[in-house]
C-alpha cells in the first residue's frame, strides 16, 4: 500500500502552520507522533511540551492514526504549549538535522537490503552474482562508517543538565542509530555468508 500524506494546519497563539503530515517508515498512514514531531520541527514547541487539541478532544495517544481521529486533509489542529529557550533550540535545530541524516542513511540500508533478498531469491544471473555481493559488501560498509559519523556528531554536543528535551531526543537518537548499526552487521554477515555459499558452489563444480 502507497504511503499517504496529508496537510494539517495547527494553530499555536496567533501562529498558523499548514504542515504536511507523512507516514513513518514502514507505517501505511500518519499517526499522532507523526503530526507532534512536524509541530516541533515548526513551532519549537518540544513534542513533550505539545498540548494538540482537535475538535475540543486532546490528541494523548500517540500511536492512534489521525484518519481514526477523523483528521482529514485540510483540517484545523490547535496547539497548546510554549517553545524551548533559544539556546536549547539551537541544539534541538542541531539534533533533527541528524535525525533527517539517520533516515536518509536508513533508506539506503533498506535499498542494499533488498538487493541483497533479490540476489538469494536468484534473481540475478549465478555468473553475476559474486561481483554483485561484493558491491553490496562495499555499500554495507560505507552505510556502517556514515551511522557511525552520525554517532560521532551526536557526541560532540553538550547539552546541559537543563536541556531536557535536547537530552532525550539524542538519547532516542543513539537507540536508533545502534539498532541500524546492529541491522547493518546482520546483512554483512549474512553477505559473507551467501559469499562463501557461492564460492564453495562454484569450486564443486569446478572439480
Amino acid at each position: 500500500m502507497a504511503t499517504i500524506g496529508l496537510i494539517v494546519t495547527v494553530t499555536h497563539g496567533n501562529e498558523k502552520h499548514d504542515l504536511y503530515v507523512t507516514p513513518q517508515q514502514g507505517t501505511s498512514e500518519p499517526v499522532v507522533q507523526d503530526l507532534a514531531q512536524r509541530v516541533e520541527e515548526a513551532t519549537g514547541v518540544p513534542l513533550s511540551f505539545q498540548k494538540l487539541i482537535f475538535k475540543g478532544k486532546s490528541l494523548k495517544d500517540m500511536e492512534q492514526p489521525l484518519s481514526a481521529l477523523g483528521i482529514q486533509n485540510g483540517c484545523r489542529v490547535m496547539l497548546i504549549g510554549k517553545k524551548n529557550n533559544s539556546k536549547e533550540e539551537v541544539e534541538l535545530k542541531k539534533l533533527r538535522i541528524l535525525e533527517k541524516a539517520v533516515e536518509k542513511i536508513a533508506n539506503q540500508l533498506e535499498e542494499l537490503s533488498k538487493d541483497f533478498a533479490g540476489i538469494q531469491q536468484g534473481f540475478l544471473a549465478k555468473d553475476m552474482q559474486a561481483e554483485a555481493l561484493c558491491k553490496l559488501d562495499r555499500r554495507v560498509k560505507a552505510t556502517i562508517e556514515q551511522f557511525m559519523k552520525v554517532l560521532e556528531e551526536i557526541d560532540t554536543l553538550i547539552l546541559p543538565e537543563n536541556f531536557k528535551d535536547s537530552r532525550l531526543k539524542r538519547k532516542g537518537l543513539v537507540t536508533k542509530v545502534q539498532a541500524f548499526l546492529a541491522e547493518c552487521d546482520i546483512v554483512e554477515q549474512n553477505i559473507g555468508q551467501e559469499t562463501e555459499r557461492l564460492r564453495s558452489t562454484n569450486l564443486a563444480l569446478a572439480d
